[in-house]
């Protein structure tokens, strides 16, 4: 089944445009998980089982691992997500981005080593820095397109005099995926729900494009404008141009004490369900 396919197949079957991200910071834990990094899998693994029919994708963050020399524990990770939610996708956020050989290995970390359908990408070096990743049937792979953060305005925004249309930087990026980068149809955009505007700026240029959203939850994202911004149906009212909102920060630590993964489920449901209702 292609990283599409089962896009598709999560969002039917848990009603849900909402990924949940999984950047687990030990300081934060609740309780005695609190400072311990070897008990990285433990939260996570909570945290997955409590939300599993509520997702339509899981996304680890590789460097909230990797900084406390948890990458085993993140295998592990997927690997229980296989096992508990087998038609939820996981994307791998690792927004790698470099050259031929490098790149080579990038795309067999985050595809063999950890056993994801999904990766998030810079597209900056350009499309020989992501056709290594193109070579894997049927997994995905994000571009970097309109990010959330207000420093994406330093190059994502920029006029490129050299293109015909004097196209910002993110569109040019959202025609390149939406056209000739899209060999196999495997790419996504990355767009944050922070610039509703543009999310739909996007969406035009990209029409039928997976959308990985992040900035809902902890950084105030607007639901219901991102929805509406993104989401694209056809009469039958089936979706042509997913969306894929992602909040971590909001759902992991909706607790700091023993009841972390029920409140996780809670905060989940709550915005599975404005989600749907900014759909409807």
């Amino acid at each position: 089944m292609t990283f599409t396919h089962m896009l598709q197949r999560a969002e039917s079957q848990n009603q849900s445009l909402l990924c949940v991200g999984l950047d687990p910071d030990p300081a934060r834990f609740p309780g005695a998980l609190k400072g311990d990094a070897s008990r990285i899998y433990d939260f996570c693994a909570a945290i997955v089982d409590a939300t599993a029919d509520l997702a339509m994708a899981f996304k680890p963050q590789i460097a909230y691992f990797a900084a406390h020399r948890a990458e085993a524990q993140l295998e592990r990770l997927v690997a229980h997500m296989k096992a508990t939610a087998p038609d939820v996708p996981v994307i791998l956020d690792a927004k790698r981005g470099d050259i031929g050989s490098t790149a080579e290995q990038y795309a067999l970390e985050a595809f063999e080593r950890y056993g994801a359908d999904a990766v998030t990408l810079s597209p900056f070096m350009g499309f020989d820095s992501v056709t290594p990743y193109l070579k894997y049937h049927g997994k995905g792979a994000f571009l970097l397109c309109r990010t959330s953060n207000p420093g994406g305005d330093d190059l994502q925004n920029q006029r490129l005099a050299s293109v015909e249309g004097q196209p910002r930087v993110y569109e040019h990026i959202a025609r390149l995926a939406q056209g000739p980068w899209n060999l196999n149809g495997q790419l996504g955009l990355v767009v944050g729900a922070t610039y509703p505007n543009e999310i739909e700026r996007v969406r035009e240029l990209a029409p039928t494009l997976p959308l990985l959203i992040p900035g809902v939850g902890a950084q105030g994202g607007d639901a219901l404008a991102t929805v509406r911004a993104g989401l694209r149906t056809d009469a039958n009212g089936a979706i042509t141009g997913a969306v894929i909102v992602s909040s971590s920060r909001a759902i992991l630590y909706a607790s700091s004490g023993d009841d972390f993964a029920q409140a996780a489920r809670v905060e989940a449901q709550r915005t599975r369900e404005m989600l749907n209702a900014a759909r409807a």
